[in-house]
């Protein structure tokens, strides 16, 4: 018995085969020339993003987007009660501790320096979050709630909350008309209108004298009611952050003794003020003066274990450390001999600093520019690194061969703790969230140093190897047309005959229903004896 539909195959085949043989070399150019556009055009738009970002585009808008379609949270739903929900509180609570952002003890004046660079380079050096931080702050230690019974009062509260700059200093200057001894007006114009040291230092000292009156006022009342205790605790922050600014000014004026002794008398007055930092000021002096064995005493009473730690103290420490060794130190000598017991200590001191802040010595060895530090630091982050930098690296430089020493060592502290985020050496983890709060602090030319590096992400490996293939695929078409015409045609000639040939197999099994059980098995047999030889 023949079996019908063998005579219609080529008619089926011919349509596929006459537009595959009418294909030119221009349209496998173009078709491949067009992949590898689109691809790059993926690529470039992905190495954007995570170099912005930190992340892939890709793969966030699938774990945000694809995974709840596909059901991907509903197994990590856990009880209010349950013991992964307390760890998820757990770890949250202490991301968010590591995350804090602290005052920058020494963070610069807004109109004799960062508003200077500004006219100079015509960059902003301050994000709007470090603005809105310092706004924050200044509500929080120069307001209370008994600023209505004084009418300059309401007003700097009021200008506190302001934006726009020359919106505040109007306000400051209505404040004065209405109470010539307004100290938060005259802090508020150092800071902003001032645009000398000089100018600030000015309106400072006539902020002092303001201030002290007030806190003397504040001193008599404090404990007729509640509200007197609050107007003293705000007259207390605004006294010692005038005295601190008026250091800062002696300072930057070059009369550091004076500036020393500010200090240390605000330290001794008031000694529940140590969030203030005050003391890293006092750090930064000392070694101004070069009077090491006074900075070994403020470490020595600083650098404890019950209190927190900072860059400024664990590198400051590591700078005395490495001075007892750093003009003799030569690591050729050091590999032939060994090193000695003060070089190991320094050594050690180094790698301590090293794992608290990874991204400093960059900056001390000129690796990396710096830039003016923002007004808020993360500790542990790339900010706190430019404040610390930005004037301790003349420290460095001053004492011989500490530079030196510090780039011969600090790389071994990553031998030391090879898996940063899950386990430290002499801290602890290393915290995951500094990238994002840096890069929410640190203005938008400024790279921000990434620690521990990330590899990158695979879609940016898939769409880098996808451009490439496809571009080398349409320059070997552009130059060999006929060779990879031939190649393109048959690979898809084959694929057609098998999908042809396996159709047939099937419309002639569609046939073989008619056939008796014999005669069908025998017909498929033989069909599959003949695709087999094919």
């Amino acid at each position: 018995m023949s079996v019908k539909g063998g005579g219609d195959r080529p008619r089926r085949r011919r349509p596929m085969t006459v537009f595959l043989n009418s294909l030119t070399p221009k349209f496998y150019v173009a078709l491949t020339g067009t992949s590898s556009l689109i691809s790059g055009l993926i690529f470039i738009f992905e190495w954007w993003y995570f170099h912005k970002h930190g992340t892939s585009f890709i793969e966030q808008v699938s774990v945000s987007h694809l995974r709840p379609l596909m059901g991907g949270t509903e197994g990590s739903i856990s009880e209010p009660g349950s013991p992964s929900s307390s760890r998820e509180s757990e770890t949250s609570r202490q991301n968010l501790s590591e995350c804090k952002v602290w005052r920058n003890p020494l963070n610069l004046f807004r109109g004799a320096e960062y508003r200077r660079y500004t006219w100079v380079t015509g960059k902003e050096p301050l994000t709007y979050y470090d603005m809105n931080l310092s706004a924050q702050d200044h509500q929080t230690f120069f307001t209370c709630d008994t600023d209505f019974l004084r009418p300059s009062d309401t007003v700097m509260q009021k200008a506190w909350r302001e934006r726009n700059p020359p919106a505040r200093i109007k306000a400051a200057y209505q404040a004065l008309e209405l109470n010539n001894d307004c100290a938060t007006a005259y802090v508020l114009l150092a800071e902003e209108e001032a645009t000398t040291i000089v100018d600030a230092e000015r309106l400072f000292k006539q902020a002092l004298k303001a201030g002290e009156t007030i806190y003397r006022r504040s001193q008599q009342c404090q404990h007729q009611s509640p509200q007197h205790e609050a107007q003293l605790r705000r007259d207390t922050n605004v006294l010692v952050y005038i005295k601190r600014r008026l250091a800062m000014c002696a300072r930057k004026l070059g009369r550091i003794r004076e500036a020393v002794k500010i200090m240390r008398d605000l330290m001794k007055e008031f000694p529940p003020l140590t969030m203030l930092n005050i003391h890293e000021n006092l750090l930064e002096s000392l070694l101004e003066l070069q009077a090491y064995a006074d900075v070994q005493a403020v470490l020595a009473k600083y650098d404890d274990i019950s209190l927190p730690k900072s860059a400024a103290i664990c590198y400051t420490a590591a700078l005395l450390k490495t001075r007892t060794v750093s003009d003799k130190f030569s690591p050729e000598t050091a590999s032939r001999r060994g090193l000695s017991t003060a070089e190991i200590n320094a050594v050690e001191a180094i790698h301590r600093a090293v794992e608290f802040n990874p991204h400093v010595p960059k900056y001390l060895l000129e690796m990396k520019s710096l830039i003016l530090p923002p007004e808020h630091i993360l500790k542990r982050g790339d900010s706190e690194a430019i404040a610390y930098a930005f004037f301790h690296l003349q420290h460095w430089k001053r004492i011989e061969g500490a530079l030196n020493l510090l780039q011969c060592t600090w790389e071994g502290t990553f031998r030391m703790i090879p898996y940063p985020l899950e386990k430290g050496h002499l801290f602890y983890p290393y915290p995951s969230c500094t990238e994002t709060a840096d890069r929410e602090l640190l203005p938008p030319f400024h790279h921000v140093s990434v620690y521990p590096k990330k590899e990158l992400p695979f879609f940016i490996h898939f769409t880098a190897g996808l451009c490439s293939s496809t571009a080398m695929i349409a320059l070997l078409t552009h130059q060999f047309p006929e060779i990879m015409g031939v190649f393109a045609k048959a690979n898809t000639m084959e694929k057609v005959g098998w999908e042809s040939r396996a159709g047939s197999t099937i419309h002639d099994l569609d046939d073989t229903k008619k056939l008796s059980l014999s005669e069908r098995a025998c017909f498929i047999g033989k069909r599959a004896l003949h695709v087999t030889n094919i």
